[in-house]
């Protein structure tokens, strides 16, 4: 009984597993517009990252990675919509020994090229204003004035100095397209059109030495959750009223831009160590010059050049945008896990539970400093679910690839607080309630769940967190069920027309 009990605790800490990302101010959406610098480059301002085992059936064998970019997206945001920058370099990176260093990193680069698709007016050849000039369907069709592609580099070892290979599809092709932002259901066929044309952009890619795994990269509807209208404005919610109020989604309406992969297993983990770590950036070339007088064409209105510079980071989710402090923001997303050090205060000492007592005086703070117990669960994971064996402190998402997946239908989602171990922070699934968790561990769940004895060892007891039993929530809650079933998980994005 006494070791039933202990397992009990340590499912009901992955509540905490998340300890930090709600920890610096009442402003959270993930991680949207959440640096200074992001707010001027959209195209690389990483959004929300996602790492889980496959749940669609006949794929458990299979690590999903989701990095999502450019938020807030209108719909209807054309004439040009959504295209990734193609000066940029977008990256995902996995961590399989706990070094806090990339082990293998994929790349991905983009290439736009115009079909210069022109009407004969009035006997003269002239360009036509938009990005397509009929209806689309096929990969490719004649009537995309615009083609979008990419393709993706495996790196091992360091980013930047180890081996590259270029991932190919299992036809042979290293170029793939992406396929147009939903403009609208005329420009598709009609309501389904578009999912339809999506999924032909769903590509088989030959990983060497691992098999067989695939990409998707394209428009998506924006699967985050939260009532971040209300929270901006001081938390102007009940925090302890039902999980599922039905207080706005801020975020319906939007959609968001993602790079997907889904790999064997075996591409990722290792034998001595089945937990992964990862994160994904984005980064530009160091120097960009202006042209006053650009050609005709795409992409001349600049000229870049210089060593690629990282300017956005996304691990865990909520970190830069409410923990760490409003000087630092642009800093923490150039640095790197192996440095994770100089981010200690914030996570020691953080901000948010003092602004949640101040808004409700009711709820008060823990005392315990320094937060060893979110420093347990934020920078190393939880001993025995997603901790590696030779952890180095850093922050990232953490996955158990031995943890089979649970079925979409039977997914909770407060993850493994609620017995499920395949969710959060075990990894990330897009229906995982991150707001609420987080919420919950800030104000010290893990020191109430630890009990007087500290049966988990992270440094804390119940006393120390008077508030750290209450259920606190935004109000807002969507299960598994409310997103696609299989590969690439999230739904068609909204179109232009709606």
């Amino acid at each position: 009984m006494r070791q039933v009990h202990k397992k009990s605790l340590w499912t009901a800490a992955i509540l905490t597993g998340t300890a930090l990302a709600a920890l610096s101010g009442p402003a959270i959406a993930s991680s949207h517009r959440e640096a200074p610098f992001l707010t001027n480059s959209p195209k690389v301002d990483g959004t929300d990252f996602y790492m889980f085992r496959s749940y669609a059936p006949g794929r458990s064998g299979f690590v999903t990675m989701i990095a999502n970019f450019i938020p807030f997206q209108d719909p209807q945001g054309g004439p040009n919509f959504y295209q990734f920058d193609q000066n940029a370099l977008y990256e995902i990176h996995v961590d399989n020994n706990g070094d806090a260093k990339e082990d293998i990193t994929f790349q991905v680069r983009f290439k736009n090229t115009s079909k210069r698709t022109a009407l004969n007016i009035g006997g003269k050849q002239v360009l036509i204003p938009l990005i397509n000039s009929s209806t689309i369907s096929g990969v490719n069709p004649a009537s995309l004035n615009v083609r979008e592609t990419y393709t993706i580099d495996m790196v091992k070892g360091d980013r930047r100095s180890g081996t590259r290979t270029r991932l190919a599809g299992t036809s042979g092709a290293t170029e793939f397209d992406k396929p147009v932002d939903n403009i609208g259901d005329k420009v598709f066929g009609g309501t389904g059109g578009y999912e339809t044309y999506a999924n032909q952009h769903i590509y088989d890619i030959n990983v060497p030495g691992c098999g067989t795994g695939r990409v998707f990269v394209g428009q998506r509807k924006e699967p985050f959750y939260i009532a971040v209208g209300k929270i901006f404005d001081l938390f102007n919610l009940n925090p302890l009223g039902p999980e599922a109020a039905g207080n706005k989604n801020d975020l319906e309406n939007k959609n968001v831009s993602t790079i997907a992969l889904e790999l064997p297993v075996g591409c990722l983990a290792t034998s001595a160590d089945p937990v992964i770590g990862a994160y994904a950036t984005a980064s530009v070339r160091q120097a960009r010059l202006v042209n006053p007088n650009p050609a005709s064409g795409i992409n001349t209105a600049v000229k870049e050049g210089g060593a690629w510079t990282q300017v956005s980071r996304l691990g865990m989710p909520l970190v830069n945008e409410v923990i760490i402090g409003m000087d630092d923001k642009d800093r923490f997303n150039t640095s790197k896990p192996k440095d994770d050090a100089q981010w200690a205060n914030y996570v020691t000492n953080p901000v948010l539970p003092a602004v949640v007592e101040t808004l409700f005086p009711s709820a008060k703070a823990p005392t315990n400093f320094p937060r060893t117990d979110l420093v347990t669960a934020f920078l190393k994971g939880i001993p025995g679910v997603n901790q590696p064996k030779n952890v180095v402190a850093s922050e990232m998402l953490r996955l158990n690839t031995s943890i089979e997946p649970t079925a979409q239908a039977s997914q909770n989602p407060l993850g493994v607080a609620a017995g499920d171990n395949a969710g959060f922070p075990n990894g990330r699934r897009p229906a995982d309630d991150i707001v609420d968790v987080e919420l919950r561990v800030a104000m010290g769940a893990l020191c109430v769940l630890t009990g007087a004895n500290d049966a988990l060892g992270v440094g804390c007891k119940p006393a120390d967190a008077p508030a750290g039993g209450l259920s606190l929530t935004d109000g807002v809650r969507k299960d598994a069920n409310s997103f696609k079933a299989a590969f690439p998980y999230l739904n068609t994005p909204l179109p232009g027309n709606q």
